[in-house]
């Protein structure tokens, strides 16, 4: 029985990981490094900042102008951005496994120009709010 269960975990594990690079491959997003990010919102004062981490993680700091759209409420919060729509969306969670979910919500919701913060926000090197 141990050993089905292992099987299953990395056939799960191994799913999680194919679904996440056909999300991160997709030609609307742009997967950038922590030094590709800072120079995008610098260069780029449209460029909007959504942190899919829980509100508490939000709360322990964040990157400058970022707003907090937990992964779980993305669904139900979509509308919020439909003004953002053509403008380029920043994503980042902790490490990289929420942003993708919370991206592939964007791309069913016709979103273009998102831009996808590699290992998130553990990654990150510059100063935090």
């Amino acid at each position: 029985m141990d050993k089905i269960i292992v099987a299953l975990f990395v056939a799960v594990a191994f799913f999680n990981i194919i679904r996440r690079r056909s999300i991160l491959s997709n030609k609307s997003v742009k997967n950038l490094s922590p030094e590709e990010a800072h120079k995008l919102i610098n260069e780029n004062k449209d460029v909007i900042i959504l942190d899919v981490r829980t509100k508490e993680e939000f709360s322990s700091g964040h990157m400058p102008e970022a707003k907090s759209f937990p992964m779980h409420e993305i669904l139900s919060r979509i509308d919020e951005l439909e003004s953002f729509k053509d403008k380029p969306i920043l994503v980042y969670c902790a490490s990289g496994g929420r942003s993708p979910i919370a991206i592939k919500h964007l791309l069913k919701n016709n979103f273009t120009n998102i831009y996808h913060l590699n290992k998130g926000i553990s990654a990150w090197k510059y100063p935090l709010e």
